[in-house]
């Protein structure tokens, strides 16, 4: 189904625009058999104009290999792998793959909001895995993403100011602090758009021993640095319209979330916008490129994998200057 053509997007304040929907949300906005959310922004017209971002034909994929982080973060399980061996060819099978183990896109059916559920109504009865299931990641994959990405380097930002960040810690990003960094870069941030935000998590954690890696790997005592929870984030996310916001640590927003601190930033995301998140992304060489040329803007690309019902993916991205 095509979804409706929206003359005018919104403001947070103006939400929900349709009778019937939860407060502070979008839903319904596109149409009540929509699963595609805020991709659907990723017209035909703002796909072309993005290509022409492409000038130096230079290719980051933002993919962290599989088999990281070892041990897995949130009692996830570690991928395994079994290659079947014959005299002049080889097959393998992967067993124990957990999607949202490594890089992942978290699926509109991978958190609802606590009390409205899961993204333009679907329930848990209509996440069935089989045909006619609703909400999942292969709604995604049939459609296809591709549009405008650009990046907002937190890292280099906070370091240029004076206050490296100390990955370690759960360090929140607040909308004053995302604007001051994105003014300072030079980001200008359009409808539709793939936000991408880097802290250097990744490469941080492959500084750490084994006994850290442990210690992340307990939800207990992970702590990680992302976004400040809460509306005013919410609000600053939903004005820009962008149609996804990834970064590289394990949960986009900081960690452990707590009511004190904004509550849960996923269920205002992807259970009331239908807005798309990515975690763990390995952005280092797009985020080097990006210091190096004063350019933050770059055609996007991913191909979540097409499962029936899939609650997360890899996110399979690329960012093409």
């Amino acid at each position: 189904m095509t979804a409706p053509t929206i003359q005018r997007l919104p403001t947070f304040d103006e939400l929900p625009i349709v009778e019937g929907a939860p407060p502070q949300s979008a839903w319904w906005m596109f149409g009540r058999d929509d699963q595609v959310g805020m991709f659907n922004l990723q017209t035909p017209e703002a796909i072309v104009d993005a290509a022409r971002l492409v000038q130096k034909g230079a290719l980051f994929p933002l993919n962290w290999e599989l088999e990281l982080p070892n041990p897995p973060l949130y009692g996830r399980g570690a991928l395994r792998q079994t290659i079947l061996r014959r005299p002049t060819a080889n097959d393998d099978v992967l067993d124990n793959f957990f999607p949202q183990a490594s890089s992942q896109w978290d699926s509109l059916i991978h958190v609802g909001h606590s009390q409205y559920g899961f993204y333009n109504g679907v329930t848990q009865a209509e996440i069935t895995g089989e045909p006619g299931s609703r909400g999942g990641i292969e709604n995604w994959a049939k459609r296809g993403i591709a549009g405008r990405g650009v990046l907002l380097d937190m890292g280099r930002y906070l370091a240029s100011q004076g206050t490296p960040l100390d990955c370690g810690t759960d360090t929140r990003f607040t909308v004053d602090q995302l604007e001051a960094c994105r003014v300072a870069q030079g980001v200008d941030i359009r409808a539709g758009d793939v936000l991408i935000i880097r802290t250097g998590w990744t490469s941080w954690y492959l500084e750490q021993d084994i006994v850290k890696r442990h210690e992340l790997a307990n939800r207990n005592t992970l702590k990680a640095p992302g976004l400040h929870a809460g509306e005013p984030m919410a609000r600053y996310l939903w004005d820009m319209h962008v149609s996804a916001i990834a970064s590289d640590v394990p949960a986009l927003e900081a960690w452990p979330p707590t009511p004190a601190t904004g509550g849960f930033l996923h269920e205002y995301l992807i259970g009331l916008f239908g807005m798309a998140i990515g975690e763990l992304w390995f952005l280092e060489a797009l985020a080097n490129d990006c210091a190096a040329d004063g350019r933050n803007e770059f055609f996007f690309t991913a191909a979540p994998i097409n499962k029936l019902a899939g609650i997360g993916s890899p996110p399979n991205a690329l960012a093409l200057k």
